[in-house]
């Protein structure tokens, strides 16, 4: 069930996660006028450090889920590892325009891939296994370089395991052994990596935000410059690939598609049903961002239709560079300097990101050569 109703501020949106993502959709949301409810069972969050009200609870934690609905006018989600159960209940209440099926198929490296087969769309060669006997099974055909990851969970490079040959057999039939159910993909030489974002609304409507190129270090998003340097030809089969997968999915708000680039063709690498970290760019680098075009979905509202201001370059902060980066944020006059208010610092976690923006990107780099020089 889904309410076709308009939400108009100041009625309340519920959020589920009090991360970064859910940190920029509540400030977009205090933005357009609305209030925020979030429900985290961490007390001082990121989100809620900005939200109105905060409701301290698990995400599986029913009754925070059903207090969250009541006092909620409509609610969406920051991540997909969201309870299905959880929901299931908000979808049947008509408050969770997104639906629960891209969530299903998000939280499983299985169902996305059998989704893109279905469309005939292009992924890389792939095998399912539930134990180290049926691991091994398929290696003996398969082509390597290959990679096998859990099909739930995992992110950042957590939760898989690089194949190089045949001699990595036994430790992937470890892998699967511990883990169950697995997918093995072949690794892919490709020339670059971007992403597709865009917005859906209830009535179908699809805006595309400007294809972005991403470049990751140790499996984290490093860097992500908007517009990616792809062909017209590709970034076209982007966007097709995209709206295929959305119209599929009954895709309403934000959404993200990592795909890879290999001269003129493409392969769908992994999906988001949510605003993403190579979408932040569009803070700034937009007439409208990823976040506050989500909004609009959600309650009803009309699409805009995206410009790019200018050329952009969005820089992760983790742990191990931020104390650099506040360094370099007091002598830089140059540089959107977001953080998120995470109180535990960790090597390799996300603080926060650095967006540039400029007319051109020779420009650019001039901008973020002492950024990158501080944190190396």
């Amino acid at each position: 069930m889904q309410t076709n109703k308009i939400i108009q501020p100041p009625q309340t949106i519920g959020i589920i996660g009090g991360g970064q993502l859910g940190r920029m959709m509540a400030l977009a949301v205090k933005y357009m006028g609305y209030r925020v409810m979030v429900l985290d069972p961490m007390p001082d969050c990121p989100t809620a450090q900005v939200a109105d009200e905060h409701i301290t609870a698990a995400y599986d934690d029913m009754n925070g889920i059903k207090t969250l609905v009541a006092n909620s006018n409509v609610v969406t989600y920051e991540f997909e590892n969201v309870d299905l159960e959880a929901a299931s209940y908000i979808e049947e209440t008509g408050k969770l325009p997104q639906g629960s099926e891209a969530l299903a198929i998000t939280q499983n490296r299985e169902k996305e891939k059998q989704l893109m087969t279905s469309l005939n769309l292009p992924v890389p060669e792939f095998a399912i296994v539930h134990n180290a006997e049926e691991c091994r099974g398929a290696l003996k055909t398969f082509t390597f370089p290959a990679v096998i990851k859990t099909c739930s969970g995992g992110y950042d490079g957590k939760g898989q395991l690089k194949l190089t040959g045949p001699d990595d057999t036994e430790a992937a039939a470890e892998f699967a052994e511990k883990n169950g159910h697995c997918i093995i993909e072949r690794w892919l030489s490709f020339d670059k990596e971007i992403s597709t974002v865009f917005t859906r609304s209830k009535n179908g409507d699809i805006q595309f935000f400007p294809i972005a190129e991403n470049e990751h270090r140790d499996h984290i998003l490093y860097k992500t410059t908007a517009p990616a340097a792809v062909s017209d030809h590709v970034a076209e089969k982007a966007k097709a690939a995209a709206k295929q997968i959305a119209e599929r999915m009954n895709i309403v708000g934000t959404f993200a598609i990592e795909m890879f680039v290999s001269g003129e063709d493409i392969h769908i690498n992994e999906m988001a049903p949510r605003p993403h970290n190579s979408g932040h760019y569009t803070i700034e680098a937009c007439n409208i961002s990823q976040f506050g075009q989500h909004i609009r979905a959600i309650c009803g509202l009309p699409l805009m239709n995206v410009q790019l201001l200018q050329p952009s370059v969005m820089i992760n902060v983790l742990g191990d560079t931020l104390k650099a980066a506040e360094t370099s944020m007091t002598t830089m006059p140059y540089g959107f300097f977001h953080l998120y208010g995470k109180v535990s610092v960790r090597p390799k976690r996300k603080m926060g990101h650095i967006t540039f923006i400029a007319e051109t990107q020779e420009m650019l780099q001039e901008q973020i050569s002492m950024l990158e020089e501080a944190i190396q």
